[in-house]
């Protein structure tokens, strides 16, 4: 039997175009990052399952010691049972990913980088970066020895009303100086909409996560607010805290206020689990104008007369996988962003200084 091609001649422009459609097909699949995860007790760990399961990425291997853990996702998501593995140093001597994400308490996070950085695995992890400031520089050391990427993610980074606002602001000077930034995060608790056990076991522990809606929610408004002030830190750190449900949360603060002081402008973070709905917004009022992003979608302007609803334009990355991909193929440079080192180490030594704040009953200066 003679080959196909033989057997009847295809016009040029058809191979043309079957052939355009393989590569730009190959290019897709080369281009999709080849990711382990480290750990499963992180409740935002369904993100890059339903992120796996649309094709988004590619999970080459999963670290999870906590057998119950392990059948719930199986089952849940149709996983194989060869991608998991016992730890992440096993994972990682048969897999080599482009990246390891950190789905495991954030007192965790130091051991997956001790445990990536010397094999030249870059690393994101969830928010934030570290429980303590050691751990934050030590991590930052260890990207800094092996040139790794070392990033976190935040789920407000993605939200089109935060970036649109940041570009009002800095590129188009539309409220002039910052004078005063608030952020409201949390919800009504993580018990009472619902989290895992496996989350709330290290969530409402005071040395596997930090502190409770203090680290878990003011991390949300330390990272854009030193994004807005250009990475730079606050002179001092004011905080109170309060337990409000000592019988839900016995060990750690429910209730936190902290206060930023910049040399021109002043920043309010309030992150609870009291709230009586779920909450992420960012107001910024400056000289001229205020900008309030209500949630993703939603942006606000006010001059001196009225209100007006801005538009809302797709920005450049809409979540962590399209970021991660541009930094690690060198498309995109992580500086002054929401998910880079230098904004994060910021970031823990604000949270680190809040804690103290709340505990001493003073004014920390940083």
């Amino acid at each position: 039997m003679k080959p196909f091609f033989a057997q009847r001649k295809i016009a040029a422009p058809v191979i043309s175009v079957l052939a355009t459609i393989f590569f730009f097909h190959s290019t897709v699949l080369s281009q999709t990052l080849r990711v382990a995860v480290a750990g499963l007790t992180h409740d935002h760990v369904h993100n890059i399952m339903h992120q796996y399961k649309s094709g988004e990425v590619i999970i080459i291997g999963i670290a999870e010691a906590d057998e119950q853990l392990i059948q719930r996702y199986k089952k849940s998501y149709q996983l194989p049972d060869s991608l998991f593995y016992k730890d992440l140093t096993t994972l990682l001597q048969h897999k080599k990913p482009d990246a390891v994400l950190a789905y495991n308490s954030i007192l965790e996070h130091r051991d997956v980088v001790e445990i990536c950085a010397p094999k030249g695995i870059s690393v994101m992890v969830e928010k934030p970066l570290a429980t303590t400031v050691e751990d934050a520089e030590r991590m930052a050391d260890l990207a800094g020895q092996y040139h790794i990427q070392l990033l976190v993610n935040y789920e407000t980074t993605w939200y089109p009303t935060n970036q649109q606002l940041y570009e009002m602001v800095k590129e188009k000077n539309t409220v002039g100086d910052i004078r005063k930034m608030i952020v409201h995060d949390g919800h009504q608790g993580p018990k009472e909409i619902g989290c895992s056990k496996d989350f709330l076991n290290w969530l409402t522990d005071p040395v596997k996560n930090g502190g409770g809606a203090i680290i878990d929610f003011g991390c949300y408004g330390a990272n854009l607010m030193t994004w807005l002030m250009n990475g730079k830190a606050p002179i001092s750190v004011t905080a109170i805290t309060h337990h409000i449900k000592p019988d839900i949360y016995p060990k750690v603060d429910d209730d936190a206020t902290i206060l930023l002081e910049y040399p021109n402008a002043t920043g309010i973070i309030e992150a609870s689990w009291n709230w009586p709905y779920g909450i992420k917004d960012l107001e910024v009022f400056g000289q001229k104008a205020y900008l309030h992003a209500l949630n993703p979608n939603t942006l606000v302007e006010r001059d001196t007369t009225q209100y007006y609803t801005t538009p809302v334009k797709t920005p450049q990355y809409t979540d962590n996988i399209l970021y991660l991909t541009d930094v690690l193929h060198g498309k995109h440079q992580a500086v002054n962003d929401l998910s880079c080192l230098e904004n994060n180490l910021i970031v823990v030594k604000i949270l680190d200084a809040a804690r103290r704040s709340a505990k001493e009953g003073k004014k920390i200066l940083l």
